[in-house]
């Protein structure tokens, strides 16, 4: 097996998403040197952290944390674009197990019944194959031994990219964007954890929170990869 993958990395080299040189043998995605030099928010479990004040006044919150600082044009922005649009689907696992991996000891995970990762729209999941946000939440699981739910909430159009709006017209573009499914009634007095990749000014989150806030007794935490502070 080892030689097939040497040959795999000798003909196809497996290259770094940040930098561009080429990977060594356990190095997924990102070399040594990028990987040490990412942005921690070091937020992790703390009360009243700013990341869950961007919620406050918007719905109940429970917690919210996030790995990283997001800055355009830097490395957790290459991370980012290759999980969305690179096919990284084995990366965004990955980076779903650091993130599970550095928030566990801090308590973040206690209490929540399940993960649930941010739906994408039929077609567009049809055409890029995977969602980012799912494979993120399952290397989430592979740390905590949490299940996932997702097949409660779905998405009900292909909205606009939220990339070049404004926050006013991010949230124009989220209204009514999520509707639960007939299934989601067992979320009833559960603790979900939304799962998403990056958090810019929450409208998509919040609407999230919108359709799952109907659910009798439920309680709504968040964590992404990055955060865009």
């Amino acid at each position: 097996m080892n030689i097939w993958t040497d040959l795999r990395d000798f003909f196809f080299p497996r290259l770094c998403v940040a930098c561009g040189k080429r990977l060594l043998k356990g190095e997924e995605g990102l070399c040594l040197s990028c990987s040490s030099s990412l942005p921690y928010t070091y937020i992790y479990n703390k009360e009243g952290n700013e990341m869950e004040q961007c919620f406050w006044g918007r719905f109940p919150i429970v917690r919210a944390s996030s790995l990283f600082y997001y800055t355009k044009g830097g490395n957790v922005a290459r991370v980012l674009y290759a999980m969305k649009y690179h096919n990284r689907k084995r990366l965004c696992v990955k980076m779903g197990e650091w993130l599970g991996h550095a928030l566990l000891p801090s308590g973040f995970f206690e209490g929540i019944d399940c993960l649930l990762p941010v739906p994408l729209f039929r077609s567009r999941q049809r055409e890029r194959g995977y969602n980012q946000s799912e494979l993120l939440a399952q290397g989430i699981a592979r740390k905590t031994h949490l299940p996932l739910c997702n097949n409660a909430l779905y998405r009900v159009r292909n909205n606009a990219t939220q990339t070049h709006k404004s926050g006013y017209a991010r949230w124009q573009n989220v209204q009514g964007l999520f509707r639960l499914t007939p299934g989601a009634g067992c979320l009833k007095g559960k603790h979900i954890l939304l799962v998403d990749d990056v958090l810019t000014t929450g409208a998509t989150l919040v609407a999230c929170a919108d359709a799952l806030s109907t659910i009798e007794g439920i309680r709504i935490s968040i964590v992404t990869l990055a955060w865009a502070k």
